[in-house]
């Protein structure tokens, strides 16, 4: 390498060359197994070391829950660093400090450290450390060697036992629930899927679960005690009950082995979040039990009446009315139903969609189809994407068998910004629209309506 005044020249220069370097490593896929994070770790001086984790997994309601958890965090007055995924506008949404994006020239520094890294662990036979891989090692550092936080609350990116996040060591898990998603990687059955999510269970560590299905709440047990580690179950350890529910206002009774919590506010929509707002209010309790967080009641009811996710039953648009919904597997369009059937109102129902190829598209469908008056079938920009026409046709055939017996428009445009103006125009003043599906194509449309501008995407 060349040498300028006696120091290496780095390989980037700006921001946008770090990050197309880094979107650059999609295409050599998922890459399951630790042994390529292990090596970033040893030869970075484990980053990781220095910090406290919650480690959070799950199908759906991850990012919902380490919302909750990193606000309330905060509001109680800790440095707390969050990891996130997949981003909704720009690249450095994922890597947050104290709910602010990690700084370009930040990430631009770190992202010169770690490729001439990345580059020796590709030369050997363990190949390039994925994107996603790449991204973990990036917070870890920006975590471990800038910022410090007191706490870190770090999504899953894919399954748990083999996914590079779980080179931590937490202080608490989470497990929200478990659901038809990743099934072509995880296993084929909810049992297998169920088991890579228990690979985040470590010795000692407590784990927190929502998960619902009485086998995998034996699974769940079972590994946990194997570890010697305190498993606290939705319906048995603690549980909630709805107070009020309703648009913009939420509020859930909280019951937990340490003591109930009233009347507490829920700020996103939809009677899952209760769920989400619960397994967040369990998490901080045995924190406060066990680590001795200080958790003010004044704290917590602020940090919980403010909490945002976007992209996630999110209204962007009042006229005309455009909720955004990153619902892209059977258990999130089931959500989404009955989100739309209990909080929302409207004369006709538009859906557009767009979906990735590898997703469980009938499944998706037999949910969302019968509330549907208009369906715009689209594309995401993204390299998985299913194409429109084949997505149709799914939908056409999930109509015949589901044997719905009033008429559906289906509308083909595999342009996506054409299919954005096409919803707005069907969409009356007493109407709603809905954009779901992947979150590849949410946040181009999020940032289109917000911003007219196109977003950074990227896993």
């Amino acid at each position: 390498m060349m040498e300028e005044q006696g120091t290496a020249i780095p390989a980037f220069r700006q921001y946008s060359e770090a990050v197309n370097w880094i979107n650059g490593l999609i295409p050599v896929g998922i890459k399951p197994g630790l042994q390529r994070m292990e090596l970033l770790m040893e030869k970075l001086n484990h980053p990781h070391r220095r910090l406290k984790f919650i480690h959070v997994g799950g199908t759906n309601g991850k990012g919902s829950t380490c919302a909750f958890l990193t606000q309330v965090l905060r509001q109680c007055g800790y440095d707390v660093g969050s990891f996130t995924s997949p981003y909704l506008e720009k690249f450095t949404n994922r890597i947050q400090y104290n709910g602010q994006d990690i700084e370009e020239e930040t990430l631009l520094r770190l992202a010169n450290r770690l490729k001439p890294v990345a580059d020796e662990i590709a030369a050997t036979e363990l190949g390039s450390p994925s994107m996603f891989e790449i991204c973990t090692a990036l917070a870890l550092l920006y975590f471990g060697t800038v910022t410090y936080p007191d706490y870190v609350v770090l999504e899953v990116g894919l399954g748990g036992r083999l996914d590079c996040t779980n080179i931590v060591a937490p202080v608490v898990s989470v497990i929200t629930n478990i659901g038809h998603d990743h099934m072509d990687i995880l296993g084929d059955s909810l049992e297998k899927v169920a088991m890579e999510k228990a690979g985040i269970i470590k010795p000692g560590v407590p784990l927190i679960t929502t998960v619902e299905q009485p086998e995998l709440i034996e699974l769940f047990k079972n590994e946990a005690k194997s570890k010697r580690a305190t498993a606290y179950v939705l319906g048995e350890h603690f549980s909630y009950e709805s107070v009020s529910a309703g648009l913009g206002e939420q509020r859930l009774n909280f019951n937990g082995p340490f003591r109930r919590i009233e009347n507490v506010p829920v700020s996103l929509d939809g009677a899952h979040q209760f769920k989400n707002a619960a397994a967040a209010l369990m998490t901080l309790e045995v924190l406060r039990q066990y680590n001795a967080l200080i958790v003010e009641e004044e704290d917590l009811y602020a940090a919980m009446s403010k909490t945002k996710w976007p992209g996630r039953l999110e209204m962007v648009s009042e006229s005309p009315r455009i909720l955004l919904d990153g619902a892209h597997n059977p258990e999130g369009a089931q959500t989404l139903a009955a989100a739309l059937e209990d909080i929302y109102t409207y004369k006709k129902l538009h859906l557009m969609i767009g979906m990735l190829s590898t997703k469980n598209q009938p499944g998706y469908f037999r949910h969302i189809l019968p509330m549907v008056d208009t369906l715009i079938v689209t594309e995401p920009d993204f390299h998985k994407k299913e194409s429109a026409s084949r997505l149709a046709q799914r939908a056409k055939e999930t109509l015949q068998e589901l044997q719905v017996d009033r008429d559906i428009e289906i509308v083909v445009e595999s342009d996506w910004k054409l299919a954005l103006e096409q919803l707005k125009q069907r969409t009356g003043q007493e109407d709603l629209a809905v954009v779901s599906g992947t979150l590849y194509m949410i946040s181009d449309v999020r940032s289109w309506l917000l911003y007219t501008t196109d977003s950074e995407k990227g896993w």
